[in-house]
């Protein structure tokens, strides 16, 4: 997925971006591991950008990383906006970033169930300064690359959107 055109000329244009804004990013990631950090830091110049990436592909991870609660964790799991949400808070909170983007989804292909089926993520965006946004994004039963890739694709979007 690194040498993928299209998605480097993304991470490109992202940290063209978010250099001339003078901003960082911090990202917490699940379901991609670490496949958004990888993207951007393997852009030149990436260091004045990326502050930190997380990958908490655990529960214990995001409970002890990120300061996820594991109230949440055991309310709603894993894979819920709710822990989407305080993913992007708790990188924000662990970090010296001015936004944070993060997955949490089952990129199977197991783990699914009928209320949260293969496919399913959900993202969180934080800025400083601003009310955490969530996105969810049900993939279907794509095969594993597939629902990684989209959902790299879709916290680029995401990032895209916050630069301002």
């Amino acid at each position: 997925m690194i040498e993928d055109a299209a998605l480097l000329a993304r991470a490109e244009a992202l940290v063209k971006a978010y250099t001339a804004a003078g901003k960082k990013i911090a990202t917490a990631e699940s379901c991609t591991g670490g496949l958004v950090a990888a993207l951007l830091t393997a852009i030149s110049g990436s260091s004045k950008v990326v502050e930190r990436g997380f990958v908490t592909y655990s529960n214990e991870a995001k409970a002890e990383m990120l300061g996820v609660s594991t109230a949440i964790l055991a309310a709603h799991g894993a894979v819920s906006e709710q822990t989407a949400r305080a993913m992007a808070e708790g990188a924000l909170a662990h970090s010296q970033a001015d936004v944070a983007v993060s997955i949490t989804g089952i990129a199977g292909p197991d783990g699914g169930s009928p209320d949260k089926p293969v496919g399913l993520v959900h993202f969180g965006l934080g800025r400083t300064g601003t009310q955490t946004r969530h996105l969810e994004r049900r993939y279907g039963s794509l095969d594993r690359g597939d629902i990684r890739r989209r959902a790299v694709e879709d916290a680029l979007g995401l990032l895209e959107g916050a630069v301002a």
